[in-house]
């Protein structure tokens, strides 16, 4: 997995939490990248239909409330696939080989199990939980 993932994330929150509309110059210099590469990533989040820009109108806007939008949703629209799939096994093991003939049968199921407790953890979180937690955050920081 890449960091568009995260960033994804965190254009959402900065586009749900202000309170005006934020154009790419102002999500990037929030995220510490350039404004081409936060369209970039907003253009994953339009063909998923998570956000939407206006023609004529600067920034952008979520299309369903935060609580609505899980993480796995973002994660699907960032890495465009279908389903998590973090591991890869290597190809052409030597089948003469006594670990070369079973690491395939052997890995999968692992790396399945792994996967598909991701997915549920991602389905579990939304938009919402993450905008919860940074505020929590920031008030610890605010506090000390």
């Amino acid at each position: 997995m890449d960091i568009k993932f995260a960033i994804a994330i965190h254009i959402l929150v900065m586009i749900s939490e202000s309170d005006e509309r934020l154009n790419s110059q102002a999500l990037a210099t929030s995220v510490g990248t350039n404004a081409s590469y936060i369209r970039k990533i907003i253009g994953y989040l339009k063909k998923k239909e998570i956000v939407t820009a206006h023609q004529g109108k600067s920034g952008y806007q979520l299309n369903q409330r935060p609580e609505d939008i899980s993480l796995l949703d973002i994660y699907y629209a960032t890495q465009e696939v279908e389903r998590v799939e973090l591991f890869q096994i290597h190809q052409n093991s030597n089948e003469q080989c006594p670990v070369g003939q079973h690491i395939e049968g052997v890995l999968s199921p692992l790396f399945l199990e792994v996967e598909n407790h991701l997915t549920t953890v991602l389905a579990s979180q939304t938009l919402q939980n993450v905008i919860d937690r940074l505020y929590e955050q920031a008030n610890k920081i605010k506090s000390k």
